[in-house]
């Protein structure tokens, strides 16, 4: 692991790139702190404080702590993925965006404008209802959290927010392509991380003062190890689907005719299911937080972190999801096609339609058990925790997104170093890289 770290050095292009990731995500916790304009912050902080455990506790773990202090990035990135998931499902639906999508580079340039355009838009909605929102709302004091209410706060709001989301945007696009890994999942990534300080001051906080015991502290740490193993576990296991080279004869040469292997990740969704079944459920949820009226109120009381409602909308988001950005990012008749082409077969199995109806049954019962192992990670852990007062990112779906990011760029790093010929982080075995 420490030579894998030395081998870092050696690589100019990867210290660039790495150095330009830790640059923009340190630019990103910037702009955190930096308030909106016409807030009260301590009249905020104190609403706040109430909220802990709620679905806006969850949407400020998403937003690295941006929405409680109503900074420039309050909204985070979550406008951005709603577009995303948008797009998705329209081009399923819209045979132009399907052809889009098949078109290469040139058409996933036209669908990433769109989805800047979308996020563009419900980043106005967003902003316009947050604003309208905190003009009714009030500290535990009484003292309204707006200081001049009015047209001109929601302006200034809706503009600002919406810059900040943009700014994020741009922010998530270059460090995926000038950085490591991907760069939206970073920003959520770098949002959990800074809040970690915090939740093991309020942890010892408890402690010392006997609202938590010694005994529960140590369960918690212990459930938190464990999930992180199983998480590692599960993340790096895959079903391999043997496939055979027939020989072929090209000039005086003869390539072919060796075996190898088709692996299918096990979750191979990643941590995509878990981000977008939260901001489904988070949007109706956070206007219904904002409005004054006994019906939404009742609905977003429904819609807490540790009620049946809740989950269990949670756990049939997480599974569609799975099965949907499977099927988009992994098309089982292409990749049989591609084994045609190029003369390779599944032993037993006929080329073309038999391969790939293989393919997709075995793929279809690897993302049913993975679907269940990520609902079972996000859920489990939350619920136990909810019904115990504890800080919320201490849940699953966060120790989920930590990890998996986690993995997925030292898989890129070590990918870069084995292109230039350099050992990986591990010695034995490698760090696989999510589809």
């Amino acid at each position: 692991m420490i030579g894998g770290f030395r081998n870092i050095a050696k690589i100019p292009e990867l210290q660039k790139r790495i150095l330009y990731t830790l640059l923009l995500l340190a630019i990103y916790r910037v702009g955190v702190h930096v308030p909106t304009p016409g807030i009260d912050t301590q009249a905020l902080a104190a609403f706040f404080d109430q909220a802990k455990g709620s679905l806006l506790g969850l949407f400020d773990m998403f937003a690295g702590g941006a929405l409680s202090n109503l900074s420039v990035f309050a909204l985070g990135i979550m406008p951005y993925i709603s577009a995303s998931i948008i797009l998705q499902l329209l081009t399923v639906v819209f045979p132009h965006l399907e052809r889009l999508s098949k078109e290469g580079e040139a058409g996933r340039r036209k669908i990433t404008q769109y989805t800047r355009y979308g996020t563009v838009l419900l980043s106005v909605i967003q902003g316009f209802g947050i604003a309208v929102g905190l003009e009714s709302m009030a500290g535990p004091t009484g003292v309204s959290i707006v200081l001049t209410p009015g047209w001109g706060f929601r302006l200034m709001s809706v503009i600002t927010l919406t810059a900040g989301t943009s700014f994020i945007m741009w922010l998530g696009e270059t460090i995926t392509e000038k950085g490591i890994g991907n760069g939206i999942s970073l920003i959520i990534f770098a949002g959990i991380i800074a809040r970690g300080p915090e939740g093991v001051v309020n942890t010892f906080r408890l402690l010392s003062t006997g609202e938590m015991g010694i005994f529960f502290v140590v369960i918690l740490l212990v459930l938190m190890i464990a999930v992180v193993g199983t998480i590692v576990f599960v993340e790096s296991g895959q079903r391999r689907i043997p496939v055979q080279y027939a020989k072929r004869v090209v000039g005086r040469k003869m390539y072919g005719g060796q075996t190898t292997h088709l692996p299918l990740k096990v979750n191979t969704a990643g941590v995509i299911p878990p981000i977008f079944a939260s901001s489904i459920i988070m949007f109706p949820a956070t206007i219904a937080n904002f409005v004054p009226h006994p019906w939404m109120n009742a609905m977003s009381s429904y819609l807490m972190p540790g009620r049946l409602l809740y989950e269990s909308l949670y756990v049939a988001f997480i599974i569609f999801f799975c099965y949907f950005y499977t099927a988009v990012t992994f098309n089982p008749a292409d990749v049989a096609d591609n084994m045609k082409k190029h003369g390779g077969y599944v032993p037993g199995i006929r080329p073309g339609k038999r391969t790939a109806a293989y393919i997709d049954k075995i793929l279809t019962r690897l993302t049913f058990g993975g679907a269940l192992y990520v609902s079972a990670v996000c859920v489990l852990p939350s619920i136990l925790i909810s019904k115990f007062n504890v800080p919320f990112y201490f849940g699953g779906t966060a120790l989920l997104i930590v990890v998996g990011v986690a993995l997925d760029t030292a898989g890129q790093i070590e990918a870069h170093m084995l292109t230039r010929q350099y050992e990986g982080f591990m010695k034995k075995g490698r760090i696989g890289r999510r589809r």
